[in-house]
């Protein structure tokens, strides 16, 4: 017997006792609503079924019918079937947004989650954790950006870094790109992005990988006078560096990570998309541009910390190192020999220091100060003699 069965039957039992005691007035119409839990028009309306009917004038009619809104069955297979072929590895929001923008699908998100649950299509999400008070948001974007990598089959059998540089303030991803390995070109990369779209920020929150920060012991404080080369680069360009030292620090880009890995790889295989270069394209042009309609949010005050940068970024967000120039006019960086030309400022180099820059396309430059000497593709070829002034 059915719970609404059994709660039928008692309320009858209950409502014969509750009717003699009107008869008897032991009890008014108005009590006997009160302890019954209904208003006292409707005890009328049962008592006068009540003596018409007997207590079956008393039973839910609506009990054994079939209710109007439930979803037709050839409905509910179809939903199933979709799931199954072709959306499988999808998260129940992500299913149900694909259901209303794909197929037309009326019903709620919460019905399409309790119907795969019911049919064994996915597991109820686990119990969160104990409670965390949330660290709040920079009111203003540009006040502080998240940077991080996640490791992931992006492509099934294929193992890719995905890089995402977000706004704090408002989750909106500015920057995203997949590459073999994260790393220090990476790291500019996305910074290089954000800079060049939308202007100098004011603080860069990253964990303590080791292209980010020298950690001298495992575990321990970072050391922020002994830099990397993004840290040089970040305070050439005045942006504080934040880090961040645990995975709960990390709370706003880990989550975001998790979104990302639950919806991506499912939109890159029903694209066909297997290659690393199609993959970047479909992030720039569709993917992250839909996703941050989705789910960025408006900051909590107006306007934008973001200032418009004038300088030379390209000879900033590189890889700079020091070397003294060898008797034959060359410098060696990475097993690459870069021969100086002649220069009408001086007749040699032989034991000056000088600067190479490697930029984010691999080639290669040598600076003295703040002139530019040369100029080298990334196989060490000379590719300029005139040497300009650094900006």
């Amino acid at each position: 017997m059915r719970r609404t069965e059994v709660l039928q039957g008692i309320r009858t039992m209950k409502f014969h006792e509750i009717h003699d005691r009107t008869i008897r007035r032991e009890l008014s119409q108005l009590e006997a609503a009160s302890i019954l839990g209904v208003s006292e028009r409707t005890f009328r309306r049962w008592r006068d079924r009540y003596e018409a009917e007997g207590a079956e004038g008393l039973y839910d009619r609506r009990l054994g019918r079939v209710s109007g809104h439930r979803v037709p069955v050839d409905t509910l297979m179809e939903v199933l079937e979709l799931f199954d072929t072709r959306y499988w590895d999808f998260t129940a929001k992500h299913f149900h947004e694909k259901l209303v923008s794909e197929h037309k699908f009326t019903r709620s998100y919460n019905w399409v989650r309790l119907t795969l649950q019911e049919y064994s299509r996915i597991r109820p999400a686990p119990r969160r954790g104990a409670h965390r008070r949330k660290r709040e948001r920079r009111p203003l974007p540009g006040m502080m950006l998240h940077q991080d990598a996640s490791s992931h089959q992006w492509i099934e059998g294929q193992w890719w870094d995905l890089i995402v540089t977000m706004d704090d303030a408002t989750s909106e991803i500015y920057s995203a790109f997949f590459v073999e390995e994260e790393g220090t070109v990476s790291s500019f990369q996305g910074v290089f992005d954000v800079i060049e779209n939308k202007g100098l920020f004011s603080s860069f929150y990253t964990d303590r990988g080791s292209h980010y920060w020298f950690t001298p012991e495992a575990g321990g404080k970072v050391d922020k006078q002994n830099l990397t080369q993004v840290g040089r680069a970040l305070q050439q360009l005045g942006i504080e560096h934040i880090p961040a030292y645990s995975p709960e620090a990390r709370g706003r880009s880990e989550r975001m990570f998790g979104t990302l890995q639950g919806r991506l790889p499912q939109e890159l295989r029903l694209t066909g998309i297997s290659q690393m270069d199609q993959a970047n394209c479909y992030l720039k042009d569709c993917f992250i541009p839909e996703h941050n309609k989705r789910f960025s949010i408006t900051p909590e005050e107006p306007g934008s910390a973001f200032v418009a940068f004038t300088g030379n970024l390209k000879d900033t967000l590189c890889v700079q190192v020091e070397r003294v120039v060898g008797n034959d006019n060359t410098v060696r960086f990475k097993k690459l020999v870069l021969q100086i030309p002649e220069d009408k400022h001086r007749y040699h180099y032989v034991k000056a220091k000088v600067r190479v820059h490697q930029y984010l396309d691999q080639s290669l430059a040598i600076f003295h100060g703040p002139r530019q000497l040369a100029a080298y593709d990334k196989n060490g070829t000379l590719k300029q003699g005139k040497g300009k002034l650094a900006a």
